[in-house]
């Protein structure tokens, strides 16, 4: 949200900086994420002054152009060669001296330099219009008033505006402060617990709009709410005889420097008082209100209007709109319609001023995808108590900028006032939750700058009432949060002594096991990623292993593309891959800790999953290494490392039954599948724009941590030698090495501690159908050094179960 100190400076007196300002409204929780400067007119013409022209002469190499000498007030004139027709002696001419930068039409500086003109010295330039950016006349030299002094800046004779914007991080719940009357009123706030400053900035300077008055009652707008929930209270005016054009410039510096184009002065004026005041307002075409009747109603579903964009739009049954006796002319509190709004032909507006249900428009503004100045202030909820206030104000504005007259009494329709919260405040609470003793003074006067008005004081506490504008502040503990802040975080004492409870809960046993399998991954050249819970419907469509009558439905979605709750961390993982990969980083390790979201009969479910991805190279492209693209045995590496982490070394395999992989495995340990893993298949990775091979493997975290022990096993390094044997085996190609492995490791638990594979061969030498592995054997015996003939009696009895189980034949 963008505030400007000038306008800021409307409401309360300041004679702080902007630094100054912004770390006080930054210490009240309006945190000020930066401030730029705003000037009306590019470069605030700096270094342009007026300049006399003290002789004129022609130029001695060139007819066209002129040798002058010009006093800019410094004492020593100064030459300057000028191509102008019209430059003459005695003249007081905008004079950009030595490095002053100008600004061309499209924005590009270029700086004033010392030149040498055809043999001729030139120490500036006597400006156009054109070349200082202030008018459209380039046909010769910016010709001043006598009067003005030589050495005058110029930004002084121009009125050049300049302005100082702070970018304020607003937090949803501060809809108080969603305009500069509302950051005025927390600044007083701050002021006043602020011993550094003066006690001058105390009032809030309000605009007036004690001469508002009803001219002639000649154009009567009958008003009709016919849902009060929906729009609990709602005025309105009629002003005639107006013209409609360019706003003033200072009410468009206004708006310019917060980042508004101006329009014209009555869609200005509007705006002016949105960020003034906070209030929205809308303006009609008062000729195009059919029957003169206004009337705030929800329509048929399927309704058709166009709205000011030009979009057509089909309206919802629940939409609340403003229409005339021929229907809809506006979207209430969201967007207005294109028939009704003000053109340059119109001489009569009805002016709207309104409180709408925050629910209500924000419903409208996300079905219609519409998020504008108005909404987003109307479904934070604004003050319902300044409706007229605004509008009075906004009426005196158009007379103002635009003449006319008031033409009709403001129809007020408020049948149910919007209470103010009552709240009671117990002075124990506040000295325990802030951990400080704050005097009830001090707590009082906090209060009332902050226009919570105290109606009853105790020894135990305070009974209060707080604003209905404030709707975040409906508590006891809002309250003692309103005071922190204000008091001051920074002034809130800290003991030395920090006391920490540690928990052997589950889910500080869940952290601790993540963290290792984390750290483990980063190791290896991972990175976590965190992705949205909500996603898109449309991804159910691409693997039957998502249930759609699973899905878990938003009620009231962001927008269509994160409507549901996620059933896997598969799709948030590729959209990351794919971002990725848009910017040229295509090797990529990633891995998700997250949840997803079931929705079983009446319940909801929510399971927690561990996802790893790995696409691209394995390692980086060098002088003395190939690019090694990953492949699934890599990705495998890394699924047995981290169960081997877990201590989950004893699990059953059998080929995933996952249609999400083209090739894929499942893990057991008992009935419980533990990992799915494998590579995608390409019809699925196709729609994230991957073209790339990506494995991907989804652990059960649930499963996985009801098998993870915190028991440390541990045996003494063995004393005595290691035994290697390999063997090279004939074997059918249906045959894989996990039936190899089992068939070895059964023949001597004790004895035989390892089997890998080393080799694998198909080619022409071998027939057709099978296939040559070479495996090595590595035996041990912790309480002796085995002997030859024990070693060769254990190779027999692999060889024999080998060859009687798989059919293997030595090579």
């Amino acid at each position: 949200m963008h505030i400007s100190y000038n306008w800021l400076k409307q409401f309360i007196k300041l004679d702080i900086t902007p630094e100054e300002t912004s770390e006080i409204l930054t210490d009240l929780g309006l945190e000020v994420e930066g401030i730029t400067q705003y000037e009306s007119l590019k470069g605030g013409l700096r270094g342009v002054v007026v300049g006399h022209v003290l002789s004129c002469s022609k130029h001695p190499n060139a007819d066209k152009l002129n040798v002058t000498k010009v006093d800019l007030g410094t004492g020593e004139p100064v030459q300057i060669v000028c191509g102008a027709p019209n430059v003459a002696a005695g003249q007081k001419v905008p004079v950009a001296t030595i490095g002053t930068e100008l600004y061309d039409a499209e924005g590009n500086a270029f700086q004033i330099k010392k030149g040498k003109i055809r043999g001729e010295d030139s120490f500036g330039m006597i400006c156009s219009a054109v070349e200082l950016g202030i008018g459209t006349d380039g046909s010769g030299i910016l010709v001043l008033d006598e009067s003005i002094a030589p050495g005058t800046p110029a930004a002084t004779i121009f009125n050049i505006t300049t302005d100082q914007v702070f970018e304020i991080g607003l937090t949803p719940n501060r809809s108080d402060a969603m305009s500069h009357w509302g950051v005025a009123r927390d600044l007083r706030a701050g002021l006043l617990q602020n011993p550094k400053i003066e006690t001058p900035h105390k009032e809030l300077i309000t605009p007036a709009v004690s001469k508002f008055k009803v001219e002639r009652r000649t154009l009567k707008m009958d008003v009709i709410v016919d849902d009060y929930k929906k729009a609990p209270r709602y005025c309105g005016v009629t002003i005639s005889g107006i013209e409609v054009k360019s706003s003033p410039e200072w009410l468009q510096n206004r708006l310019k420097a917060i980042g508004i184009t101006p329009k014209n002065n009555i869609v200005d004026v509007t705006n002016y008082v949105l960020h003034d005041l906070g209030q929205p307002l809308h303006a009609f075409d008062a000729a195009k209100i059919k029957g003169s009747k206004v009337i705030v109603k929800t329509v048929a579903e399927g309704t058709k209007f166009v709205t000011l964009d030009g979009v057509e739009r089909t309206l919802h049954q629940d939409d609340l709109m403003i229409c005339d006796e021929n229907g809809p002319m506006c979207i209430a509190g969201v967007f207005g319609g294109l028939k009704s709004a003000v053109s340059e032909n119109t001489t009569t507006i009805f002016l709207e001023s309104a409180y709408f249900n925050p629910v209500s428009v924000r419903k409208t503004a996300k079905r219609h995808s519409l998020n504008t100045d108005s909404s987003f202030r109307f479904e934070r909820g604004i003050d319902p108590s300044i409706t007229e206030y605004a509008l009075k104000h906004a009426a005196l504005l158009i007379q103002s900028v635009a003449g006319g007259e008031i033409t009709s009494d403001i129809v007020d329709l408020y049948p149910k006032r919007v209470e103010d919260h009552s709240v009671f405040l117990n002075f124990n609470n506040i000295n325990r939750i802030l951990g400080e003793d704050i005097s009830k003074e001090t707590i009082k006067t906090i209060l009332v700058s902050l226009d919570i008005k105290v109606h009853s004081m105790s020894d135990v506490g305070l009974g209060i009432t707080v604003p209905a504008y404030r709707a975040d502040v409906t508590r006891e503990i809002d309250v003692i949060e309103e005071i922190l802040r204000v008091y001051g975080y920074n002034n809130i004492s800290f003991s030395s002594k920090l006391n920490a409870t540690i928990s052997n809960s589950s889910r500080t046993e869940d952290h601790r096991v993540q963290n290792i399998i984390a750290n483990q991954l980063v190791a290896q050249g991972f990175h976590e990623i965190m992705n949205n819970s909500l996603t898109t419907p449309e991804y159910s469509n691409l693997t039957e292993s998502i249930n759609k009558s699973y899905q878990v439905d938003i009620v009231n979605p962001l927008s269509a593309d994160l409507s549901v709750m996620r059933q896997s961390l598969l799709f948030g993982g590729l959209e990351s891959i794919s971002y990725n990969i848009n910017r040229k980083n295509s090797d990529l390790r990633l891995f998700e800790f997250g949840k997803t979201y079931h929705k079983m009969l009446n319940n909801f479910e929510e399971n927690k999953h561990f996802a790893l991805f790995v696409t691209g190279n394995s390692a980086p492209a060098s002088w003395n290494s190939q690019q090694k693209p990953s492949d699934f045995f890599e990705f495998k590496g890394y699924i047995l490392s981290i169960l081997s982490r877990l201590g989950l070394t004893k699990f059953t395999t059998q080929p995933t039954e996952n249609d999400a992989f083209s090739e894929g495995i499942t893990y057991f340990v008992g009935k419980e599948a533990i990992v799915d893993f494998g590579v995608l298949k390409k019809a699925i990775t196709k729609q994230f724009d991957i073209k790339q091979e990506v494995s991907y493997a989804d652990f059960k975290w649930d499963a996985i941590l009801k098998l993870v022990s915190s028991k440390i096993k541990f045996t003494d390094l063995n004393k005595f030698p290691t035994v290697k044997r390999d063997y090279a085996l004939l074997l059918d190609e249906k045959v894989t090495f996990d039936e190899i492995f089992n068939i070895v490791k059964q023949v001597d638990k004790a004895i035989i501690k390892d089997v890998t594979l080393f080799d694998v061969y198909q080619g022409d030498k071998i027939e057709d159908g099978k296939k040559s592995y070479a495996i090595s054997i590595l035996m041990e015996d912790s309480t002796k050094t085995l002997t030859e003939s024990q070693i060769e009696k254990i190779m027999g009895k692999i060889q024999y179960q080998l060859e009687n189980n798989i059919g293997a034949q030595l090579r």
